[in-house]
């Protein structure tokens, strides 16, 4: 082989090293790619949509009500749910009317799935509980088919992955993540 030979094949090993790197990087602690597996999050997410993960997002702000994250639940696996109450709130349901701190919240994103159970409840009631520091109460958005915090407790920030901000598969679903 030429020098001239051998100093090509060097500048694209150097390229595609450079590459591998970035990609693990990036994807190791900034972004991530999230598949949704199962209904709970419907119908903001449907089973199988493909979301990209900010993990830099808390590091630099805080996580906000309504936020969706993904996080590290009990049982190994990474749940995807939205952020219902902050560390201080006071969270309960009555009536299926969400209350933070005794404030009934309107809650947007559910009328949708309210007019599909035609008045039927979405979210039992339960007595209020306080967010303890640090922690999250979360719930997901198909209340009758998700397991949350009212079974697995409030979530510790350090279980947190990330804000999930953009749904870019399939491509007739790409969206922000609200």
């Amino acid at each position: 082989m030429s020098s001239e030979g051998k100093k090509e094949s060097w500048e694209w090993l150097k390229a595609i090293v450079i590459a591998l790197i970035l990609v693990f990087v990036i994807r190791h602690f900034l972004f991530a790619p999230v598949i949704v597996d199962g209904e709970s999050m419907i119908p903001t997410l449907e089973h199988g949509d493909r979301l990209i993960v900010n993990k830099v997002a808390y590091s630099i702000g805080e996580p906000e009500r309504f936020d969706i994250i993904v996080f590290h639940a009990p049982a190994g696996k990474d749940y995807i749910k939205r952020v219902i109450g902050l560390p201080g709130d006071e969270i309960e349901f009555s009536e299926d009317s969400l209350y933070v701190n005794g404030e009934e919240i309107d809650e947007p994103f559910l009328n949708q799935l309210k007019e599909e159970y035609d008045g039927g409840r979405l979210t039992n009631d339960f007595e209020a509980i306080t967010v303890p520091d640090d922690h999250l109460f979360v719930l997901g958005d198909n209340r009758r088919h998700s397991r949350d915090s009212r079974d697995i407790g409030t979530i510790h920030m350090d279980e947190v992955i990330g804000k999930a901000n953009i749904v870019f598969w399939p491509v007739t679903n790409i969206r922000i993540a609200k």
